[in-house]
């Protein structure tokens, strides 16, 4: 078995791998060890590593199959299937900073996927960190009377919520002609793999919670938000270069941080894996 640590970053949520070169052969043994790792740590940080679009595709297939991105127009050039995200994408004129308010990504499919990843390939000299919530602790942190509340409750989840804080940079007709359904999911769900249940929030897609009126509704998510996206629950990832950073939707939000000069480049490779219908 190949000789490489995992390290805790925080007490809840994030751990570093070093000692691996992931576009070498990688072992059963080492494998499973790692897909062990990102359950229980929610957030991987592979330290050190090089990757064109091509290799990068391969090292994410150690944990999952792929899952196409709904902006299909926004793919590294000459690579398809390989997405990125980066600070010069504008709408209307407007820089469109990708993921600045918290979320979990493609929560409007009907199986979200399960791991987002991203490999640094260009980063402002400092800034553009990217905050991670636990949402296991903070699910377990809720009042009895909340959880009872809550337990059996489902949100309607659409590319773009009417509510959404935040605008998504649009789709062209192409992309939204291939768009699935709504997805109707609960807003307390049981990771698969770990056992523990998680809050599952997004207001930049949920539209609508079944069988609540919508001022209600939103006052529920808000107040779901600022318990969730406390600092407690909180781990922060600052970004050096050869960072290849997954995590595991099911089990954490996120947000990127847009407090960089916007004439510094930041550009991230970035591919997702297959989920499971949320229950």
């Amino acid at each position: 078995m190949t000789s490489f640590a995992i390290t805790p970053l925080s007490d809840h949520t994030g751990a570093e791998v070093t000692g691996l070169d992931f576009n070498q052969p990688i072992d059963g043994d080492t494998k499973a060890t790692l897909n062990r790792a990102f359950v229980d740590h929610h957030v991987l940080v592979m330290r050190d590593q090089h990757f064109d679009p091509n290799q990068f595709k391969a090292a994410v297939q150690l944990f999952g199959e792929l899952q196409v991105h709904d902006k299909k127009e926004q793919h590294v050039p000459g690579y398809p299937d390989v997405y990125y995200v980066s600070n010069d994408i504008f709408v209307n004129g407007k820089r469109v900073i990708p993921g600045e308010t918290f979320h979990t990504d493609h929560s409007n499919h009907p199986r979200p996927p399960k791991a987002t990843t991203l490999f640094a390939v260009d980063l402002p000299s400092s800034g553009g960190d990217t905050q991670y919530v636990n949402m296991h602790d903070a699910y377990d942190d809720l009042p009895a009377s909340t959880k009872q509340k809550i337990d059996g409750l489902k949100a309607v989840h659409v590319y773009q919520s009417k509510y959404s804080p935040r605008a998504l940079s649009g789709l062209n007709d192409d992309s939204r002609a291939q768009l699935p359904p709504p997805g109707v999911h609960p807003l307390v769900r049981t990771h698969p793999e770990n056992g523990r249940k998680a809050l599952f929030l997004n207001p930049v897609r949920m539209e609508s919670i079944v069988g609540m009126d919508d001022a209600d509704a939103l006052k529920l998510i808000d107040g779901l938000m600022q318990h969730a996206t406390q600092k407690k629950y909180e781990y922060r990832h600052k970004w050096r270069p050869g960072d290849w950073v997954m995590w595991d939707n099911r089990s954490v939000m996120h947000q990127a941080n847009p407090d960089y000069d916007m004439n510094e480049r930041r550009f991230l490779y970035r591919l997702m894996l297959k989920g499971e219908v949320p229950a």
